[in-house]
């Protein structure tokens, strides 16, 4: 099997079944003795344990591995899933949101509209993208490629991946919550078949605000909640301590959400999460987007919207 390559504290079993396969290896090599019978029992164990281990992730383990610092994030999909992208700048009112991207790519000789948060991949680039946390104008600016996309009847394609929009101060003096609302009403009735798909963290309205669609999808180790377990810790118990509880109490997982009926399906992840083989996870995203924009472009414009406004009002429980 493929040698998983560990980060976190859970995957610990893993690393030392690994380690214990490196020693047996050495010591056959310098002492010239078949130890093939006990390489196979180390394998089959390390493949138990790391099925095992993936198949059973908490919620905190899920918003660990959503937070991998190898994981692809929306440009990597770009350049792996399209035949070729154009980027597109500004929202024609305050300035260039580097943290959402967008513009008209190719994928499998369709055009579509790409859209999607970009935290960065090293310190100088997260402060360029500010963390994947947008301002309004972020929001602005997908609004503006949206209705871009609407004008030439092109389907749109959003990643989310964002510990939510931007808190600052500032934000809200442009009308943060203004902009995020504004991209909900608007995609909700937007004329061409919008996909989204969650492919880290997913958090609050910075997500939402390019989330409505008619199919919305989570890769299998992410999260997607009104607040991060930190900051719901951090306003139940008054210490982020109690993040690993939070992110139970919030049944953010992708199982918790498709149980819920709050997305439409679980894309499955490489064993051990995307990082671990990228160009697998681009070909299976690549996979589900082609079929879903062979399914939607068959709709008609007026029950695609229909369908849409429907499943977004059936989402919740009230009780009278």
């Amino acid at each position: 099997m493929q040698q998983i390559k560990t980060s976190f504290d859970f995957e610990k079993p893993i690393a030392d079944l690994v380690q214990q396969i490196e020693k047996v290896k050495q010591v056959a090599e310098k002492t010239k003795v078949d130890m093939s019978a006990t390489l196979d029992e180390l394998d089959g164990k390390l493949e138990e344990t790391t099925n095992n281990l993936y198949k059973n992730l908490t919620g905190w383990n899920k918003v660990q591995m959503s937070r991998h610092p190898d994981r692809p994030q929306t440009l990597d999909y770009i350049n792996m899933i399209c035949d070729d992208f154009i980027e597109m700048h500004g929202d024609r009112t305050v300035k260039d949101d580097k943290a959402i991207i967008g513009g008209f790519a190719t994928i499998n000789g369709q055009t579509v509209m790409v859209i999607g948060h970009q935290k960065g991949k090293n310190t100088k680039e997260r402060q360029f993208r500010n963390f994947g946390m947008a301002n309004p104008e972020g929001y602005r600016k997908a609004l503006r490629l949206m209705r871009l996309a609407e004008k030439f009847n092109k389907p749109v394609v959003s990643f989310i991946d964002t510990m939510g929009a931007y808190p600052g101060l500032e934000a809200e003096e442009r009308g943060q919550g203004e902009a995020i609302a504004r991209n909900l009403l608007e995609m909700s009735v937007l004329r061409v078949p919008i996909i989204c798909i969650v492919v880290g963290e997913g958090a609050s309205g910075g997500a939402l605000g390019i989330g409505i669609g008619d199919r919305v999808y989570m890769l299998e180790h992410t999260w997607y909640s009104v607040i991060s377990p930190e900051s719901c810790s951090s306003i139940l118990w008054r210490s982020w301590d109690f993040k690993e509880k939070a992110a139970e109490c919030l049944k953010l997982t992708s199982d918790d959400m498709f149980g819920n009926k709050l997305i439409d399906g679980i894309i499955p992840e490489p064993l051990g999460g995307a990082h671990q083989d990228p160009e697998l996870m681009g070909r299976t995203l690549k996979d589900y987007i082609i079929k879903d924009l062979a399914t939607l472009g068959k709709l008609k414009t007026d029950k695609l919207i229909e369908q849409r406004i429907d499943k977004f009002c059936a989402m919740g429980v009230v009780n009278e």
